[in-house]
């Protein structure tokens, strides 16, 4: 369990509360200042007893999405309760529905990704890749440095959570029993997951929102390229160190992609085109191009359908012999169910609506706080006391601690007045931090569960220290390389 000392604790409920869309909405001009109110007391209460379960949810096997959720609906109550007594009440009723769009945007976004990986995941393109890797007969080593490569590489356009998920079963097949190998090689997947989505608007939660508000142009993000490169190799090189150049067990498995399997990476890849041009050049939300997307994906999807019942039985058996699935299933039983009858609403089933909930209860939550008129009080103790750049730097440490979800939602509330630079800083320290503690980011708490009493808090912990040599290196390149940003 985590001791946090008072101050600490104080540090981070400032970050955490003054988020709030709303400040620059002028109709909202005459919000209340519940800072001191009972209701905001309550409602610091709720939102802090949501959180520890969710913080606590490994240990309690609670979906992270419930308490959110309950506590977003008591908050709200209480917001609503309060401007009712002082005869507003439309305040409440605009500043949800704001918060609601919000939600609304991020949500379709991502389940229009989620729901493209899953059908990359059904029609067999991973298992093709984790198969590839585990029979070449590379030594220890070489997977290791293979493994971080892939994830830093493909967490870009897959998010951190998948890639992390993706790579982190091939150090388990490649490892067996070599406990040590597995666990370090788990550690490396997870930073390299995190240094990698910290440059691309598709990598991580907090890149998509930082893009979405418009903040950081598509472009701009590859100037975190070489510090998330840096973030990465540093704990990389040195963990390296403890490993073999043995090799592991062989291991034989086959995979086989069905059919439509590269059309389907081909449309992934034109949808994050028409978002990025749906942003850049006709100024829509990005999530116009990702829904677009997802509609030729239903389209193909029909395709795929109609084409299963002119095969005879005997020829979709014949593309039912490839590994296993991520998800514990029998590929082979998904690709038989697949080839009588093809669904994309399958893959739409397959999505973490866990998350996505979460999402949900997060941003009402803090939102709801932020119509309470935290904003202006942490705005100050943040960026007004401890200046940008020390600011920006203490994100990272709290997205390690708390997720980095709302700590991210709590800056582009605030709106600092920041540079270019720092704008680049605090989404690259957002982005890594999470890497300095196991259950910092979405990626380790999924390997969490996957490499289960192998890769652990405990095992993470012993080299959080070179994780934050990365982490402190890869901030000063950003201040080295990205020097024409700052002003």
């Amino acid at each position: 369990m985590i001791q946090l000392s008072p101050r600490v604790f104080l540090a981070i409920a400032a970050a955490l509360l003054p988020f709030s869309v709303l400040a620059s909405d002028a109709a909202l001009s005459t919000t209340l200042d519940l800072t001191g109110h009972w209701a905001g007391f309550a409602a610091l209460a709720v939102f802090f007893i949501a959180y520890g379960l969710v913080i606590a949810e490994e240990t309690l096997h609670l979906r992270k999405s419930k308490p959110v959720m309950v506590g977003a609906g008591i908050i709200w109550v209480l917001v609503a309760f309060v401007y009712a007594q002082h005869g507003d009440t439309h305040t409440a009723e605009t500043a949800v529905r704001h918060n609601l769009l919000e939600f609304a945007e991020l949500f379709l976004f991502l389940l229009a990704a989620m729901t493209y990986i899953n059908a990359m995941d059904e029609r067999g393109v991973f298992d093709l890749l984790r198969v590839k890797l585990v029979t070449r007969g590379y030594s220890l080593r070489t997977i290791f440095w293979i493994t971080g490569a892939l994830s830093f590489s493909i967490s870009p356009v897959a998010d951190n959570l998948t890639t992390a998920l993706l790579l982190s079963t091939v150090a388990i097949a490649v490892g067996g029993q070599n406990k040590k190998f597995v666990g370090v090689a788990c550690i490396n997947i997870v930073i390299a997951a995190n240094a990698g989505g910290a440059f691309s608007p598709f990598g991580d939660i907090t890149t998509l929102m930082v893009w979405q508000k418009g903040l950081v142009d598509f472009a701009q993000f590859f100037h975190l390229f070489i510090p998330a490169v840096v973030n990465w190799l540093v704990p990389a090189a040195i963990m390296s160190l403890t490993i073999g150049k043995g090799a592991p067990d062989p291991v034989h498995e086959e995979a086989t992609l069905q059919h439509g399997a590269w059309v389907i990476v081909g449309l992934f890849l034109l949808t994050i085109v028409m978002a990025v041009c749906a942003h850049n050049f006709l100024h829509l939300p990005p999530v116009m191009g990702m829904m677009t997307g997802l509609g030729l994906l239903k389209f193909f999807g029909y395709y795929l359908k109609r084409r299963a019942h002119f095969f005879p039985a005997s020829e979709q058996q014949l593309m039912s012999d490839r590994a296993l699935a991520l998800d514990g299933a029998s590929s082979t039983q998904k690709i038989n169910d697949g080839a009588k009858q093809y669904n994309i609403f399958k893959s739409l089933e397959r999505a973490e609506w866990d998350t996505l909930m979460f999402f949900y209860g997060v941003i009402l939550c803090v939102g709801g706080l932020g119509t309470m008129g935290y904003l202006a009080l942490g705005s100050q103790l943040m960026y007004g006391q401890l200046g940008p750049t020390t600011a920006n730097i203490l994100i990272g440490f709290l997205s390690a601690v708390v997720d980095n979800i709302p700590v991210m939602f709590a800056v582009l509330a605030m709106r600092p007045d920041m540079d270019h630079g720092q704008w680049m800083l605090v989404t690259l320290t957002a982005g890594v931090g999470g890497s300095l503690l196991s259950v910092g980011s979405a990626a380790g708490v999924a390997v969490m569960g996957q490499a289960r009493g192998v890769y652990t808090f405990f095992s993470h912990l012993k080299w959080t220290w070179a994780i934050l040599l990365g982490y402190a290196a890869s901030i000063w390149v950003h201040f080295l390389v990205n020097a024409s940003l700052f002003h």
